[in-house]
């Protein structure tokens, strides 16, 4: 997909943790944009950054949990009325046990279970694509 110069674009990293089958999820907070929805755990990118530097950075902010990013799992991107989101799923590793510090909740939740989660428009396209569907 092409860049829309005139749209600001956001650099977003989650991570891909899956233990005993079942993958991490955050419930955003109820004063977020997208309230109460969940998604795949992560943050915005900030200027002088990369991407695993980040995820880590977010991961530890939002849910004091520590991680080792192992590598990109798959990318996507999407467009809102104002912004476009460019979002970057990597394989993680938790080193701890996650808290809901600054999310609402969590859950590890089995594949055929997603089904019952409602994801922001630009987390549906990583979950199919997780899935082997079409998003």
């Amino acid at each position: 997909m092409a860049l829309r110069p005139e749209v600001r674009h956001v650099r977003v990293v989650v991570a891909e943790i899956e233990e005993a089958g079942r993958y991490l999820l955050t419930q955003r907070r109820a004063n977020a944009v997208f309230p109460l929805l969940w998604e795949f755990p992560g943050g915005r990118v900030e200027a002088g950054e990369d991407d695993a530097a980040a995820l880590s950075r977010a991961l530890m902010e939002r849910m004091g949990l520590p991680v080792e990013v192992l590598g990109l799992s798959m990318q996507s991107s999407h467009d809102y009325e104002d912004y476009v989101v460019e979002l970057f799923v990597y394989r993680a590793q938790a080193l701890g046990a996650p808290q809901a510090l600054r999310v609402q909740g969590f859950a590890w939740v089995a594949p055929e279970d997603f089904e019952s989660y409602t994801f922001p428009p630009a987390d549906r396209a990583a979950v199919a694509q997780l899935l082997g569907i079409e998003g």
